[in-house]
Parts: structure tokens; C-alpha cells; sequence
């Protein structure tokens, strides 16, 4: 085989070598940045998660998902250079919370106590008291009831409703930046 055949076969090896693998990455991975304090103080404004998206969603789990508000021309414009290339103003924004409840469950909210199924859940997580109450009510199939770990700045399924299993992103399982803080997240 001549030299330059053999080099063409390397390099479209390579190619198809990297598009795999970019193919598999974003089937099955995603990567976040955190925007706002209302994880905090599980995640803070500038953490760099990485996501799963497969898998089971399950209470106690953080996960990004597609909500109902929009990127506001005031947003866009405080986005640094590469966030507005991979966001344009109107998109639907991106929310990073906790998953308290999943379909079928019963949640209720009342004087900063949250009870999913009419027990009481341990959050040593919350950084604020819950302030908002929320009556009895079931999840329906398919809806995930989620919040904030900072409970009385984040804006979450007691403002904005259920979310749907459809628009859940991923599953946050890694912090990879600050390099500091590197590790698991729970």
C-alpha cells in the first residue's frame, strides 16, 4: 500500500475513531455549570458538574432539566463569551435542583416540614428552612417534584409546578471544577 493511501486510512480511522466517541459522550454524558446560589451549599455559582443521562432518577438525587422559563435578554447579556455561544436569548433555561418526590409519590409541605408519602425526610443538605407550604398532593406518572437545597432563594416545583421525566438533562454525579472541590456530589 503507498504511503499516502495508508495515511489517508489513519486519518479517517481517527476520525471515525473521534466521532464515536463524541457520539457515545453525548448519548450518554453532559456537563453543567452552576449559575446561582439556589443549591448552595451543595453547589455554588461557578461549579462545573458532570451529568449521567441514563439511569433511574430517584428522591434525594440532583439532576439539570429544561424548565419552563426563559433565557431573558437580561440573562444573556451577563453570560460570558462561551455560554453565549452555547445559549441564545428565549432558549429555555436550564435549572439545576433536588429531586424530593417522583411519580406516585404524595409530598406536603407544611411550616418547613417536607413529607414525602406522610414521612418526614432528612435533609442535612438545606442550607434555609423550607418557607413555602405545599398541600397534600400526588406526583403524577411521569412528573418529578423538585427543589433548591437554599430553599428560600430558589425558584423550583413550589413556583414552577412538576417537572416532566422528559425534560430531565441528567443525573449530577461529578463536581470537576474548581479543582478544589473536585469529587462526588450528594
Amino acid at each position: 500500500m503507498s504511503k499516502v493511501k495508508h495515511e489517508i486510512l489513519e486519518w479517517a480511522q481517527a476520525i471515525l475513531i473521534t466521532l464515536v466517541i463524541f457520539l457515545i459522550y453525548n448519548f450518554f454524558f453532559a456537563t453543567t455549570t452552576v449559575y446561582n446560589t439556589s443549591m448552595y451549599p451543595t453547589l455554588v455559582e461557578k461549579d462545573m458538574l458532570f451529568m449521567v443521562k441514563m439511569g433511574t432518577i430517584q428522591q434525594g438525587d440532583i439532576v439539570s432539566f429544561k424548565s419552563d422559563l426563559t433565557l431573558s435578554a437580561d440573562d444573556y447579556n451577563s453570560l460570558n463569551f462561551v455560554q453565549k455561544i452555547l445559549h441564545k436569548e428565549g432558549e429555555r433555561k436550564n435549572l439545576i435542583k433536588r429531586v424530593i418526590a417522583g411519580p406516585n409519590d404524595s409530598i406536603e409541605i407544611a411550616s418547613g416540614v417536607v413529607k414525602v408519602n406522610g414521612i418526614v425526610i432528612d435533609e442535612p443538605y438545606i442550607s434555609t428552612a423550607t418557607n413555602k407550604n405545599v398541600a397534600l398532593q400526588t406526583v403524577p406518572e411521569g412528573m418529578f417534584f423538585m427543589m433548591g437545597d437554599n430553599r428560600s432563594v430558589s425558584y423550583d416545583s413550589r413556583d414552577l409546578g412538576y417537572v416532566n421525566e422528559e425534560d430531565i438533562i441528567g443525573k449530577v454525579v461529578f463536581r470537576f471544577m474548581p479543582l478544589g472541590k473536585l469529587g462526588k456530589v450528594n
